[in-house]
């Protein structure tokens, strides 16, 4: 299906989408963990060797979101396994009409989606988009591409581009690799004898990763993103590495600090938030980053945002509101955001207030 028919079906009904952009920093620290493997390296931490940072794609960030909103808040998510198999885009379709069956049946307008034979019948979704959507969290949030079976049987797709994206995160602190392991033996009875298979467990001694992102609310309205949506996704971003990051090499990972900057407009970012954060020790004296190589929890340093709220103060104009989450095990400065407003004064020393949200505490703080 073209763009235009897409833009056709969706957008519609405006009032509960998303109207304005918003820009992200996510900061959380991986102690004595594996925090994303390198499928092409052993399966070691992804690093950049040249520059001694550790490395994180967003498609792993985005799996704990994924995994979080189906284990914990029971929604449908596409890009995931089916009753613990995997499946092909085709055959996740099938299964998502199979699984609405009745309501479908009790639907005039989908009943089409069923075949004469009363089989799921995917291709038809691409006229019923809107309630595609519906039942679909994550392409709402990170967009997918789903193919679809013309009548002629040749091969079709429809793409939704996400408007929720993610650049990859880095660690703002030095990490020089991998930290010494021991070969991991695992002993199995056989047919008659034991037997043993070896591996290595490669881990990081501690790196505090970083990411930035975007949502877009333009692209929202072909994902039909609400503002629902988002107060969910804000609640993912906060508690999926806790609950989801749980396996034997990813246990270890803590969120520290959530911002998501929503602004007043459409048609306005203002850049990588990464690049405005300072790693400082508790007398405020700036780390230099190969002395950040021996930090080892966050009571080691603090996050100077002052410049960071700087840059806030400066596109003030243009933000409507600063949704914020910090972990009480971390210590920020140059934020004083605490009475609900983030203070400061332009160029033309002007007092400015920028409205701050809280967002909720992790299970752990509770």
């Amino acid at each position: 299906m073209n763009k235009m028919g897409i833009e056709n079906q969706l957008g519609e009904n405006k009032e509960n989408l998303i109207e304005n952009n918003s820009e992200m920093l996510f900061i959380y620290d991986a102690k004595m963990c594996n925090p994303n493997g390198d499928p092409d390296d052993e399966n070691k931490p992804r690093m950049d060797y040249n520059r001694n940072i550790n490395l994180v794609s967003d498609v792993r960030l985005k799996r704990y979101i994924r995994d979080y909103l189906m284990d914990y808040k029971e929604k449908v998510i596409f890009v995931c396994k089916v009753e613990g198999k995997t499946v092909d885009a085709t055959n996740r379709l099938k299964k998502l009409i199979e699984a609405n069956r009745k309501e479908i049946e009790a639907d005039e307008k989908l009943k089409d989606l069923l075949g004469a034979k009363k089989e799921p019948d995917e291709k038809k979704l691409s006229d019923h988009l809107p309630w595609l959507l519906s039942k679909l969290t994550d392409v709402r949030f990170f967009g997918a591409t789903m193919p679809l079976k013309s009548e002629a049987g040749r091969g079709a797709s429809i793409t939704f581009t996400g408007p929720i994206q993610f650049n990859w995160g880095y660690s703002l602190n030095k990490v020089t690799g991998p930290m010494d392991t021991s070969t991991i033996t695992s002993t199995f009875a056989g047919a008659g004898e034991d037997y043993s298979t070896m591996g290595k467990d490669y881990r990081v001694d501690y790196s505090l990763i970083a990411f930035h992102g975007i949502i877009s609310a333009k692209r929202g309205e072909n994902t039909e993103l609400t503002a629902e949506d988002l107060n969910l996704f804000d609640e993912a971003m906060v508690k999926a590495i806790p609950l989801e990051a749980t396996t034997r090499s990813k246990t270890g990972q803590s969120p520290l600090l959530y911002i998501r900057v929503e602004y007043n407009t459409s048609e306005f970012f203002s850049g990588d938030f990464r690049k405005y954060v300072k790693i400082v020790e508790s007398g405020g004296k700036a780390i230099p980053f190969d002395d950040t190589a021996k930090l080892r929890s966050a009571n080691d340093y603090k996050l100077d945002l002052a410049e960071l709220k700087a840059k806030l103060i400066e596109h003030s104009n243009k933000i409507s509101t600063i949704h914020f989450w910090k972990s009480d095990d971390i210590e920020v400065s140059g934020w004083d955001g605490q009475d609900g407003k983030l203070k400061g004064s332009n160029g033309d020393r002007k007092e400015i207030e920028i409205p701050i949200e809280m967002l909720l505490k992790t299970e752990k703080e509770n």
